[in-house]
């Protein structure tokens, strides 16, 4: 069990490592195409549809494992810049296999504000690409999408490196707005 345990912390904390490669065999939404729609649940037990974030730019990102160390450093760094996502009109989601009590227990401990939404079956990370495989276990690859308005897929990262990552969505998230017109 502890090396099962501390296994999945290597995962999460690797920005790429064996195993994280099946990844690249599967398709993620291309940059132009319409993001999949999903119903996902979140920590206090609601539901969350894409669809209510039409009009909104969408940072959905998908990674491992709740209370890990590199989720834990992306999430907090999502958290330490929500005020600057909030101030361009986007709304941050992260989704992973986790269910709903484990997102809450994170977002308790880490003092987590924005949304992270429960796919247990991991049926929508599969739908954007974002699985894979760890001894058996099925788990959401470190992948992100930035999604338009118009809930069009913006910008597409994978294998995503935690610590930096937040600060390149808001550059990103920043030249696509200017892009926009």
């Amino acid at each position: 069990m502890n090396k099962i345990v501390l296994a999945i912390i290597a995962i999460c904390g690797a920005s790429s490592a064996a195993g994280i490669a099946a990844t690249e065999k599967q398709m993620q939404p291309q940059t132009g195409s319409p993001a999949p729609d999903f119903s996902l649940t979140t920590s206090d037990g609601s539901q969350v549809n894409l669809k209510d974030f039409r009009g909104k730019w969408v940072v959905l990102y998908f990674y491992p494992k709740d209370m890990t160390s590199g989720c834990t450093i992306e999430a907090k760094n999502f958290q330490r810049d929500l005020d600057k996502y909030n101030q361009t009109g986007a709304v941050v989601l992260g989704v992973s296999v986790d269910n709903p009590d484990s997102h809450k227990q994170f977002c308790a401990k880490e003092g987590l504000t924005f949304k992270l939404l429960a796919d247990p079956g991991g049926k929508i990370s599969a739908q954007y690409g974002s699985t894979m495989e760890y001894q058996g276990a099925t788990m959401a690859a470190r992948n992100t999408f930035i999604i338009n308005p118009e809930g069009k897929i913006a910008k597409v990262y994978t294998g995503v490196k935690p610590v930096e990552h937040s600060e390149q969505v808001l550059k990103d998230l920043a030249d696509l707005r200017k892009g926009q017109g």
